[in-house]
């Protein structure tokens, strides 16, 4: 079971590390999407943020089990919150799809940590 969690921490530790600070540092795609999702800017960087604190946590979790609870309970929430952001613009199934399968990640994990 160990090697699941530390799997599936490590997958979701590099797509929210990546995701996080490529918003915080405002990157073209990330500011584009935000208008596309039309969403302020300043919801991106708080996003990025987020992302990237759930990262952090994830990381943490490799040497403190507690963190893993933690970090995947906010990689949860995100991918809620982008599938209702899609959505809510009326995005494709195929747009949304990669957000909604790191949250179901993220939620197998929660559940698979506590």
């Amino acid at each position: 079971m160990d090697i699941l969690v530390w799997t599936l921490q490590g997958i979701l530790v590099l797509f929210f590390l990546n995701a996080g600070l490529g918003k915080i540092v405002g990157s073209k795609l990330h500011q584009e999407t935000f208008r596309h999702l039309k969403l302020p800017q300043w919801f991106r960087f708080f996003t990025g943020l987020v992302e990237t604190v759930s990262a952090v946590l994830l990381i943490f979790g490799y040497w403190y089990y507690e963190f893993v609870f933690w970090g995947a309970l906010l990689v949860t929430a995100v991918g809620i919150g982008g599938v209702i952001s899609h959505i809510r613009v009326k995005d494709s199934f195929k747009v949304l799809l990669p957000i909604a399968v790191l949250g179901v990640l993220g939620l197998v994990l929660a559940s698979l940590s506590f």
